[in-house]
C-alpha cells in the first residue's frame, strides 16, 4: 500500500477543510482510498494530512497537478511538504 503525508500551515482550519470536504469526489476519482487529518497540539491551523493510495504515481500527478495547485491557494494553504511512501510493514501491539 502507498501512502502520502502531507504536513502545511493554513491562514483557517475551517475555510481550508469546507475545500478539502469539496474535493473529496476527485481526490477518490485520483485514487486516494483513505485519510487521516491531524493538527499540531500547538497550532490549530498546522494540518497533517496522511492518506492511503493505491498508486503513487497517481498520487504524485494528482497533488502536482495545476488544479491542485490552484485550489491550495483557494484554501489558503502556506508552503506545503510532500512525502510520498511506500508501506513496508504494519503491526498492532
Amino acid at each position: 500500500m502507498f501512502h502520502v503525508l502531507i504536513i502545511h500551515e493554513v491562514e483557517s482550519y475551517p475555510a481550508w477543510k469546507a475545500i478539502f470536504d469539496n474535493a473529496a469526489g476527485i481526490r477518490k476519482a485520483a485514487g486516494e482510498e483513505s485519510y487521516q487529518l491531524l493538527r499540531y497540539d500547538t497550532d490549530t491551523n498546522r494540518i497533517v494530512h496522511f492518506s492511503k493510495w493505491y498508486s503513487l504515481a497517481n498520487a504524485r500527478r494528482f497533488f502536482e497537478s495545476p488544479e491542485l495547485v490552484k485550489i491550495r491557494k483557494e484554501a489558503g494553504v502556506k508552503a506545503p511538504e510532500f512525502l510520498y511512501l511506500d508501506e513496508i510493514e504494519r503491526g498492532v501491539l
